[in-house]
């Protein structure tokens, strides 16, 4: 398998993801782009887990991308649940006004 293309596409996904997450105010918005980037690690757990698997047969790459899948699932609970009480409480689910709810 030619895992350059996964890796190049695993990368540049990881790229959108973090200028997503340091470019955007909106919360729900930097929640999709964590995403983005988790995504990207998954690409590139299944790439080399299956490279791996052609030489010793092992599958820890796919079974971390699934370790990685179910925290990205408590990510978008916690999340979510985050910007839903800020939204209940500022009306606004801008980000620099997240750092108002230490007080």
């Amino acid at each position: 398998m030619q895992a350059a293309f996964p890796l190049m596409f695993a990368a540049l996904l990881f790229c959108v993801g973090v200028y997503g997450v340091l470019s955007r105010r909106n919360a729900v918005l930097v929640l999709m782009s964590v995403e983005l980037m988790l995504a990207a690690v998954t690409i590139n757990l299944v790439t080399f887990g299956a490279l791996a698997a052609t030489q010793d047969g092992l599958f820890t790459g796919q079974v971390f991308a699934l370790f990685v899948l179910a925290v990205g699932a408590a990510e978008v609970g916690v999340g979510l649940a985050i910007v839903l009480l800020l939204y209940r409480n500022r009306a606004s689910v801008n980000i620099d006004e997240a750092d108002l709810m230490k007080y």
